[in-house]
């Protein structure tokens, strides 16, 4: 499977900045033209949703001293009046349309269920709200691609909420692969899972859910593998399929037109050690347990001893990185985040959707999977 579009890692000028592949786009960190941005004031959020998710980040938003959650919008008034008691939201809305066209709302989370993360966001961006979409960006590339469209048709910015990005762990990964500290990356190891209880209807489990592990979990580590290593030029794994046909296990392989591999598990029957490794071709960086929910790393060269950088979660619950970036970009005017552009949420989509694909695994709401 080719997937070398858009951009890739250039390994060959030999400066350390070029050692984090670039999703290059002339539109990503574009300046919004028909926009003003917000300067003076908090930033106002709406949440669509009202679920286990929306709670995660409204509790995450309490640490962003420049925002104000003011709005969320649900199916029925009881669930947005519950949500609003608890949150103390001013602005609670029987409908996700009446939560896009109030006026006091600047920016939308996008909460709900993976099959809805479409048609809630285009929602969003026909009223011209800026939106944080929850990974996975959507149940296949097809669905972003219609979303980044929109998005980029109308000038309103919109991110992928891949919030293990921000966090203070990955941006001092980061720092190090740009600075060379590793050397070249070469090879990501990264696993993710927990054991879940089988119920065909649970959302995990259920195909018109847009179940598996996959998409709710294996999101992670294609995500970390793509910030490291870039888009992947083969895409290769295997799966272990449940009764209700969605993935509840994969291996994964990934390489990279550089020669980079990445290795990558996932499962919702079993819990593992959860560790996030970056092999260069002078030191490595070991993220310490959870790596997804990152506190710390280890950075070793191969020629010296271990450094350990602690990040204690001691404000928040992480969720809010996401949020002040969203923050950032809008009051710089910007359309895209340069952290999580949306060629590579596209990309990342893509990687799932040919993983699917060799496995047979198909949602009910798809007419085809992409490759």
């Amino acid at each position: 499977m080719g997937l070398a579009e858009p951009g890739g890692p250039d390994h060959t000028s030999g400066q350390a900045t070029d050692l984090i592949p670039r999703y290059r786009s002339e539109r990503t960190s574009r300046p919004v033209t028909d926009t003003i941005p917000i300067t003076d004031r908090p930033i106002r959020w709406g949440i669509i949703g009202t679920g286990k998710i929306a709670h995660h980040f409204a509790n995450g938003l309490k640490a962003v001293p420049d925002a104000d959650l003011v709005a969320v919008g649900s199916r029925a008034q009881a669930t947005a009046d519950a949500f609003g008691d608890e949150f103390g939201v001013p602005r609670r809305h029987p409908t996700y349309l009446e939560l896009v066209e109030d006026p006091d709302v600047d920016v939308v989370y996008v909460s709900t269920p993976h099959q809805d993360h479409r048609e809630s966001t285009l929602l969003c961006l026909d009223a011209g709200k800026p939106v944080l979409c929850e990974k996975p960006f959507a149940i296949n590339a097809g669905e972003a691609r219609d979303m980044v469209e929109t998005a980029r048709g109308r000038g309103v910015f919109l991110m992928e909420a891949m919030w293990t990005r921000f966090r203070p762990t990955m941006v001092k990964v980061r720092e190090l692969i740009a600075e060379g500290a590793i050397g070249e990356p070469r090879f990501v190891s990264a696993n993710i899972g927990w054991k879940s209880d089988f119920d065909p209807l649970f959302r995990l489990y259920n195909p018109d859910l847009g179940g598996g592990a996959l998409l709710d979990g294996g999101v992670y580590p294609v995500s970390f593998a793509s910030m490291v290593l870039g888009p992947p030029s083969l895409v290769t794994g295997v799966a272990s399929l449940g009764e209700t046909g969605v993935d509840e296990q994969e291996a994964i392989a990934l390489a990279h037109p550089s020669g980079a591999v990445a290795s990558l598990g996932v499962t919702i029957q079993a819990s593992p050690i959860s560790i996030g490794l970056i092999l260069g071709t002078e030191g490595r960086i070991e993220i310490h347990h959870d790596w997804h929910r990152p506190e710390g790393l280890t950075w070793t060269r191969y020629s010296g001893e271990p450094q350990t950088f602690e990040y204690p979660q001691t404000d928040g619950n992480g969720y809010q990185y996401e949020a002040i970036e969203v923050g950032r970009c809008l009051r710089e005017g910007l359309l895209e985040s340069p952290v999580m552009p949306l060629d590579e949420s596209l990309t990342i989509m893509e990687t799932m959707d040919a993983l699917r694909k060799q496995w047979g695994v198909r949602y009910p709401m798809e007419s085809a999977i992409s490759s």
